[in-house]
């Protein structure tokens, strides 16, 4: 039996449902729910929870994971296909990762380990109840995924699903092919829009400097430490920290990244206790996590804990029919912000997008556009306007110059005109084109010395 919300009842918007076979556990909750002004209903077995569930309406869920006459994640699988809009949070025993995970993956909102932490609880309590805010962040606009193709319409559907949840999400994808797009529709269609969303590229930061530029430190900490700074949890602390290029991350800073995803707390740099923290986690790099798990470059407990749900940006060439749509999006985008009118496209120049294969994906796209509409003398773009690069003549060409030349001047050439085709379409910024090339930003600095190439 399948109860419908009525969310006009304040009464069942303020009702939550403990469940747990420990007394001191339930008064524990029940008294931590009053003091923030919410009703709860408690029961101490599967059955009973669900008895309830068929007779009430809540607006959250707490239930442990080992109960006497069955698992917690039962429940979880019933309120996934019965109550879809009920958000429902399991209580884990310390140090049982495992248990949690696979309740994400079922449709979990969140987790707490026991002891249960009250900060924690009342955090997590609070982004449950806020969740219907996600309807009013949808209404009110922001970034959007264009296309009509079905890979474009399964990426969103799995937005609509993950972002009502505080699983850690990991957005897979080539370089350009919008994963951090991906990344801050989840935040902004979850109960965290209205806190921060903090983006980070780990393969900008120097080795030496990521504890500190991820948990903060305190005065004295350090030479230079001449005040205590916050980190990038610190400063994602209610909402969302986006980890991209996680691959980049050193194998000493992903052990720390793995404490802290587990233990919800930090501690800054030069101090001597711990801080809670709340901040979902998403991830992404355009690199082979699994394949990098496997040559042991990636811990795999650490992959584990950030797959719990994978989103995959399919590259563009998957969803050529979406180019027209795109382009018209992103000329309007561009010619306003020139504060000059929309240029028509001509079909010779969509179909020359269409054939093209955008190895940078929807980056390579844009920057194609904002090159021609920069250079564009009148109203209409043509596919001469393009400036698109030939893809039949370069190989053969390529082909006969390197055999006039040593292995080694070979392989430099061709290393040094990729770095050189990334920089120009990314109008030399290094931070993106080193994700273009897919190497880290201290590597292609390195080859860029190596090769004697300047902006």
């Amino acid at each position: 039996m399948s109860v419908k919300f009525d969310r006009r009842n304040r009464n069942d918007l303020r009702r939550v449902l403990v469940v747990d076979d420990e007394a001191d556990i339930r008064e524990l909750l029940d008294m931590t729910l009053a003091r923030m002004g919410l009703a709860a209903d408690c029961a101490a077995t599967v059955a009973d929870a669900r008895q309830l569930l068929a007779t009430k309406a809540y607006s959250l869920c707490l239930t442990d994971m080992r109960l006497p006459d069955g698992e917690g994640l039962s429940l979880v699988r019933l309120v996934a296909e019965r109550h879809p809009e009920l958000p429902i949070a399991v209580i884990t025993a310390h140090g049982s990762m495992e248990n949690a995970v696979q309740a994400l993956k079922l449709g979990a909102f969140d987790y707490l380990s026991k002891p249960v932490s009250l900060d924690q609880l009342r955090a997590l309590v609070k982004s449950a109840i806020d969740l219907p805010v996600r309807e009013e962040v949808r209404r009110t606009g922001g970034p959007e995924l264009v296309g009509d193709t079905a890979a474009m319409a399964s990426v969103r559907g799995i937005i609509e699903r993950v972002a009502r949840s505080q699983a850690p999400v990991y957005v897979a994808g080539e370089s350009g092919s919008g994963k951090e797009l991906a990344a801050r529709l989840v935040h902004q269609l979850g109960p965290r829009a209205a806190a921060p969303f903090v983006p980070v590229n780990c393969g900008a930061i120097p080795e030496n400097l990521m504890e500190s530029e991820f948990f903060g430190y305190r005065k004295g900490a350090f030479t230079g430490a001449d005040s205590d700074r916050d980190g990038f949890f610190q400063a994602a602390n209610g909402g969302t920290l986006f980890l991209d290029e996680v691959a980049d991350l050193p194998l000493a800073m992903q052990v720390k990244l793995l404490r802290v995803i587990q233990e919800k707390r930090v501690r800054k740099v030069g101090a001597t206790s711990e801080e809670p923290i709340d901040v979902r986690i998403i991830s992404a790099t355009h690199q082979d996590l699994k394949e990098m798990v496997a040559q042991g470059r990636f811990r795999q407990d650490l992959f584990y804990r950030l797959n719990v749900i994978e989103i995959r940006m399919p590259p563009l060439r998957e969803c050529r029919e979406d180019i027209p749509l795109l382009a018209d999006r992103i000329l309007d985008r561009l010619a306003r912000g020139a504060g000059r009118p929309t240029p028509a496209m001509t079909p010779a120049a969509l179909d020359a997008l269409r054939s093209y294969p955008f190895p940078g994906n929807v980056r390579e796209l844009e920057n194609v556009l904002e090159r021609a509409l920069a250079l564009l003398p009148g109203d209409v773009i043509d596919a001469a306007d393009l400036n698109l690069a030939p893809k039949a003549d370069q190989p053969g060409d390529q082909a006969r110059i390197d055999e006039e030349l040593p292995l080694q001047d070979r392989l430099d050439q061709v290393e040094r005109q990729a770095i050189q085709e990334a920089l120009e379409r990314t109008h030399f910024n290094r931070t993106a084109a080193a994700r273009m090339l897919g190497v880290t930003f201290r590597s292609l600095r390195y080859r860029m010395e190596r090769l004697g190439l300047k902006d």
